[in-house]
């Protein structure tokens, strides 16, 4: 009976994530002016402690402007050490130098999963824009 809950949820959890990048335009990197939206929904697997842990990361003259957590499942306490103690800590990083950011103690997984989409957003920009 957990196999198949577990299947049931894997399988939401695929169409969830098809379902986004259809409304998304099925892109992952789109353009607003001279700055690169990359979005990680469908980029990136890295989990944090329930689930992944998407982004948006805005990318402007090879520097991090901003990085806007997307929907996901994370306990809101834990999150909210990483929404305000690392994730603005990526604001103005050239990109060579985004991965050196330190996490957040306390929120272990989700800055690990933070990091990891930061990091793939950033090389899915290089290779792509």
């Amino acid at each position: 009976m957990k196999k198949i809950v577990l299947s049931v949820a894997v399988a939401v959890v695929v169409a969830t994530s098809v379902a986004l990048a259809a409304v998304n335009g099925g892109g992952v990197m789109r353009k607003q002016g001279k700055t690169y939206i990359v979005n990680t929904t469908t980029l990136c697997n890295q989990r944090g402690f329930h689930g992944t842990t998407p982004l948006e990361v805005y990318i402007k003259g090879n520097k991090v402007v901003k990085v806007v957590p997307l929907k996901n499942q994370e306990t809101p306490q834990f999150f909210g050490k990483v929404q305000n103690g690392l994730i603005p800590k990526f604001a103005g990083k050239n990109i060579n130098r985004a991965a050196s950011v330190d996490g957040v103690s306390g929120a272990t997984f989700s800055s690990r999963a933070v990091k990891a989409n930061v990091a793939a957003a950033v090389a899915y920009y290089k290779k792509h824009k």
